[in-house]
This record gives structure tokens, C-alpha cells and sequence, in this order.
């Protein structure tokens, strides 16, 4: 038999028993915050229409999308992220609704990595979207939730970075160079290729914008970040970005996050929908961005419905990565229940009982005591309760 049978797709994976156990508790324990917060819950297909998510800037690359054809011979791609299908949702049914209207999701999203080491191609995550309210306290709101989330996934042990779009936006709309040259310094600045980007930017004409951009990566820290680049850059768009940032970076300071805060200008998205705040956050013990959002105030103009909104979102993989604590053996209940000949419905009923009295409880499927006690002793259950003409607790 071919070893291939017994392996999962490149950038898929399986979860077991506690892997599995602790993903859904992130996942119950933050949609618990969000609905708590009056965030309702959506959910969308895992696959949509390709003109549908390529009606979009936000679309990202063609080449990083699963395709595939439906049965009228339609381009589709697996759901490559949940914010652009909610745009498309809102557009579609919640035209009548008061808004800003609060949303929430739990879902698989893919997205292919081209055999980046480490990185997945499948990844859940749970987030929120704030659709139609703009201003600082809706970032406000949304960076202190998200903090709030990081909570959730890893107590205080968590940093959260803030930056804001318009500060790349401005240095690299006025740069001198291609559409393709600007993608390529995107992407470098992402994946934090440093020594890639000096090289591509040496390739440009010495400007005022070609050394911001150089210098952005290294513009990360306190407020005092904030003086540095106000000295690199130098039209009316970035200072106002700056000055934002310093108002929302001193608010949450205000709200105790001081020590888990931090300004980071050169944060750059893949997705170049942004048009506001953004943010990051990350957790001790993982290397992955855990938390990744912002502002997104011309999204949804791509769908006729345009409006401000502001998200964020979790990768709980990453987190379940963190917390597991490397046992993958099964858990073992309480109790195994056997019944005996003809007591098969009373031993299930026994079960019932003891599920309501919050007893984990398994109900033999053996034929002799001898073997259920057998069983009983390998996996570690501490009692055996027989069901029948003596009931006996062993």
C-alpha cells in the first residue's frame, strides 16, 4: 500500500483529542467574548464565486487561491478569508439593518503558502467585523476588544502592535517606480526580508520616500517612534496618520495596556485594503502573528454598499499550538458501564443518568465482564458499573 494514502494534502493537518479539545475551547471561550459584546454570528460558504472575491482589491493574488469549477462551468476558490465574503454578505442581505451592525464568525479559510516551511495552507480562525462605524472610538473599541481577545487565548502573556496604513500609503503612492516594483516592496516588508528590500530599493532613485521606506522597518517602540518618523515623512496624509496613532496609542495606555503595547511603522498587510489603523497581536511562545486586523473603509464600496468597518482576527491554530501540551492520548472517563444480557437499554439509560450528573462515562460494547474489565484496566478507568439481574459498582 502506497505511504501516500496515509498523508494529509501539503499545508493541511489533523488535530487529535486534546489539539482538538483545546481549538474548540479558544473558539467557545471568544465567541463567548464577542456575543458578550453584541457581535452576532455569520457564516459563509467555504467556497465563493472568483468574480465575486476578484471584484475586490482586497483579493490578493491569484496564484495564492484553491480553485476549482462548479457544474456550470464557473471559476470558485476556497474561501481565502472571511472578510471579503462578509463585505459580500452585508451587501446582499443587511441592506436593511440599523447599522453600524456587529458581526462574528468561526471559520476555515485557505490560502496557498507555495511551500513556505511552516506555514499552513488551512487555517481557522474566529473574528469581527464593526461594519459602519468610523472614528476613534471605533478603533478605540475594536483594538481594546482585540486586546481582549489576546487575553482570552493567553492571559497577559501577549504583545499588541498598532500602525496605521496611510503612512506606507502616502511614501509609496508618490514613489517613482512600477506596479510591480510596489508590490515587490510590500510583500518584502510582510515577510520581513530586510536585506531583499535594501537591495530592491538601491535599484530606485535616491528620494525622500525611497529612505522613509527603508527606515520604516526600524521605526518600532514607544511614542517616541512617532517623533522619528515625523522627520522622515513629510506630507499632510502620514502626519495625520502619525498624530492618530498617538491619540489611540495613549488611550490605551490609559486603559492599562501600556506594557503590551507597541507602534510599529513599518507593518505592512499582504491585503492592501486597509485604509486606517492597524494591528497585530502576539503571544508568548509563538512565532506567528496570532491576531491580525483594521480598518477598512473602502471594502465595501466594492460590493455597493459603501461604508467605514473595521475588523480584526484570531488564528486559533496558532494558539492551540501554543497551549497543547504535547500529550495526544485519548481521554479517559470515569466510569465503564457494562450491561448484561438483556440490560442493554437499562445500562444506556444508566448512561444518561451519569452524563447528567456531569459523569464521563462509557457504555461496554463487550460481550463478557471479563472483557469489558480487561478494557477497563488498559485504558486506566478507575470504575466498572455492571447493569443487570445484581447491579455492581467495581
Amino acid at each position: 500500500m502506497e505511504k501516500t494514502i496515509y498523508t494529509t494534502p501539503a499545508g493541511m493537518q489533523d488535530l487529535l483529542f486534546e489539539e482538538s479539545r483545546i481549538r474548540r475551547s479558544v473558539e467557545k471561550k471568544l465567541t463567548a467574548l464577542f456575543a458578550g459584546r453584541g457581535f452576532a454570528e455569520v457564516m459563509t460558504p467555504g467556497m465563493e464565486l472568483y468574480r465575486t472575491v476578484a471584484a475586490s482589491s482586497a483579493a490578493g493574488r491569484e496564484e495564492d487561491m484553491y480553485k476549482l469549477t462548479d457544474t456550470r462551468g464557473r471559476l470558485l476558490v476556497a474561501r481565502p478569508d472571511s472578510t471579503i465574503p462578509i463585505a459580500r454578505l452585508a451587501a446582499a442581505r443587511l441592506r436593511g439593518e440599523i447599522f453600524p451592525v456587529r458581526l462574528y464568525y468561526a471559520q476555515t479559510v485557505y490560502a496557498l503558502n507555495h511551500g513556505l516551511y511552516g506555514k499552513r495552507d488551512e487555517e481557522f480562525q474566529v473574528g469581527v467585523e464593526l461594519l459602519g462605524a468610523g472614528g476613534k472610538k471605533a478603533d478605540l473599541e475594536m483594538i481594546a476588544l482585540a486586546a481582549s481577545a489576546m487575553k482570552v487565548c493567553s492571559g497577559e502573556n501577549f504583545r499588541l502592535e498598532i500602525g496605521h496604513a496611510d503612512v506606507f500609503a502616502s511614501l509609496i503612492d508618490a514613489l517613482d517606480a512600477s506596479d510591480d516594483t510596489k508590490a515587490s516592496i510590500r510583500e518584502l516588508i510582510e515577510n520581513k526580508n530586510y536585506a531583499a528590500l535594501g537591495s530592491l530599493l538601491d535599484t530606485l532613485p535616491p528620494t525622500d520616500e525611497v529612505n522613509a521606506i527603508r527606515q520604516l522597518p526600524r521605526l518600532f517602540g514607544g511614542e517616541e517612534v512617532l517623533e522619528k518618523a515625523l522627520a522622515l515623512v513629510h506630507n499632510d496624509g502620514a502626519h495625520r496618520a502619525l498624530e492618530t496613532l498617538r491619540a489611540l496609542y495613549r488611550s490605551l495606555g490609559d486603559l492599562g495596556l501600556g506594557n503590551q503595547l507597541m507602534i510599529d511603522l513599518g507593518m505592512v498587510h499582504r491585503n492592501d485594503y486597509y485604509t486606517g489603523v492597524i494591528f497585530r497581536g502576539y503571544m508568548e511562545g509563538s512565532g506567528e502573528t496570532v491576531l491580525s486586523g483594521g480598518r477598512y473603509d473602502n471594502l465595501l464600496a466594492h460590493y455597493g454598499m459603501a461604508m467605514p468597518a473595521i475588523g480584526f482576527v484570531i488564528n486559533v491554530d496558532s494558539v492551540t499550538k501554543v497551549l497543547q501540551t504535547g500529550e495526544l492520548s485519548r481521554p479517559v472517563p470515569q466510569v465503564l458501564i457494562h450491561a448484561e444480557e438483556g440490560y442493554e437499554t437499562a445500562a444506556l439509560a444508566e448512561a444518561e443518568a451519569m452524563l447528567a450528573d456531569g459523569v464521563v462515562c462509557e457504555v461496554s460494547p463487550f460481550d463478557t465482564v471479563d472483557e469489558a474489565r480487561e478494557y477497563a484496566a488498559a485504558r486506566g478507568i478507575e470504575r466498572l458499573w455492571l447493569v443487570g439481574r445484581e447491579e455492581d459498582a467495581q
